[in-house]
């Protein structure tokens, strides 16, 4: 499960990371508390130049065949187990996959049924990384106009994630982003990449229990406890 995150580098922070150009189209702020429904940027292919473009995307995948958007609540997240099979993600992960660049992300503890903790994990060293996406374009038939949505992979999770739920993101090394991004047939998509990342690269810590209000988001939020 992955329902939350932060990003706090900036547009051209991300373009160094991910070696891409700067879009003068939209600005990109930082933000520590990234909720489901909000627009985040995102890194996928240029269709025409196949070179790494970045866009800004809502984070909750609309098939383009949906009725209607409300989809979206409930596609935030897609097992890795189930993107063949699932009318959702099928086609996204045959043509439409992209990098959801993050500086961490967070998961609660239970402690008791009432009181839940909250950790931020992140990189050892702090570092900008990817988590694997699928994005998808739908078209408002009443309206005409269009949506460009993103969900974020998850696989099984390792030990430093299993006291926390049965799932993590998928997080993609460097030397993985061509592949990931890159076309390819049916037959050599690069589903072994949906792999758990290694724990001992992880760090996680204890924060505040105000990420839980989506309404708070400021650099306090992944201060150490």
């Amino acid at each position: 499960m992955c329902g939350r995150y932060y990003r706090r580098s900036d547009k051209q922070q991300l373009a160094e990371a991910f070696r891409l150009g700067l879009p003068a189209s939209f600005e990109i702020i930082p933000s520590y508390n990234v909720a489901p429904q909000t627009f985040q940027p995102i890194v996928c292919l240029n269709p025409d130049t196949l070179e790494r473009e970045l866009y800004q995307m809502r984070w909750g995948l609309v098939p383009y065949w949906a009725k209607d958007s409300k989809i979206a609540y409930s596609t935030i997240n897609a097992k890795a187990e189930t993107l063949t099979t699932s009318p959702a993600f099928r086609e996204p992960l045959k043509r439409r996959r992209c990098l959801v660049p993050v500086d961490g992300f967070y998961e609660w503890e239970t402690i008791t049924a009432k009181i839940k903790q909250p950790y931020a994990i992140a990189l050892t060293g702090g570092s900008l990384f990817a988590l694997a996406g699928l994005w998808d374009s739908w078209r408002d038939k009443a309206s005409g106009q269009k949506l460009s949505t993103f969900t974020i992979i998850t696989t099984d999770p390792n030990p430093l994630m299993e006291p926390f739920h049965d799932r993590m993101p998928v997080i993609l090394t460097p030397a993985d982003y061509d592949r990931w991004l890159a076309p390819a047939d049916a037959a050599h998509l690069p589903i072994d990449l949906l792999r758990p990342y290694p724990e001992d690269k992880m760090v996680t810590w204890k924060v505040s229990t105000a990420v839980g209000n989506v309404k708070n988001d400021e650099p306090g939020l992944i201060t150490p406890l």
